[in-house]
């Protein structure tokens, strides 16, 4: 079954893209919001983002503090690592389970960490979709009200070179400038209209 990961550092644009996709009719699995209704449902989860990142990020009710959990991984990279290694696995399950539900149709996979991940592995091809960086930290800026500073440390801990020997799927830039038309490149890459 075809399966196109959309990828991008935060604030390149991959969301619009995958809702395009998604307006079109393309199944897309959207990998932060299933990450977040996996530990919310998971107490598993829960019990090891308290033991192996901070007791602070759960609260006596089972809720995640969202902030306090960000704020304590983009500040640490060893702490980031962690909480990769605690939600990938889940991720990466449900992501195989919905792919199979849709037999061989056509599906796109959004996420920021191809292959921080292990999706890479799943995907049959990337699309990259890209923006220069002032115009990602204005954008993530605007819509996280958050500063500068905050946005720069989340692109640097997005930052990764990918091993030699890890598996790539076939890549293709997708630039999202606000310059170049996002629409008729999509349609291209479909190969429909």
């Amino acid at each position: 079954m075809p399966v196109i990961a959309i990828t991008g550092g935060i604030g390149s644009g991959k969301s619009v893209v995958s809702r395009i996709l998604a307006a079109m009719g393309y199944p897309v699995y959207d990998c932060d919001s299933r990450a977040k209704a996996l530990m919310d449902a998971d107490e598993a989860i829960k019990r090891r983002l308290i033991e192996e990142i901070s007791e602070t990020t759960v609260d006596a009710d089972g809720v995640i503090h969202r902030r306090e959990l960000s704020r304590i991984v983009f500040a640490d990279a060893l702490m980031l690592e962690r909480l990769n290694a605690i939600v990938h696995a889940a991720v990466r399950a449900d992501l195989l389970a919905w792919t199979e539900s849709l037999g061989e149709r056509l599906c796109f996979v959004e996420t920021a960490i191809l292959y921080q991940s292990g999706l890479n592995r799943i995907v049959d091809e990337e699309w990259e979709v890209t923006a220069p960086t002032d115009i990602r930290i204005a954008r993530v800026m605007k819509r996280n009200s958050c500063t500068r500073a905050q946005v720069e440390a989340r692109i640097a801990s997005q930052a990764y070179d990918i091993p030699e020997n890890e598996p790539r799927p076939r890549r293709t830039v997708v630039v999202n400038d606000g310059i170049t038309p996002l629409l008729p490149r999509i349609v291209s890459l479909l190969g429909v209209g």
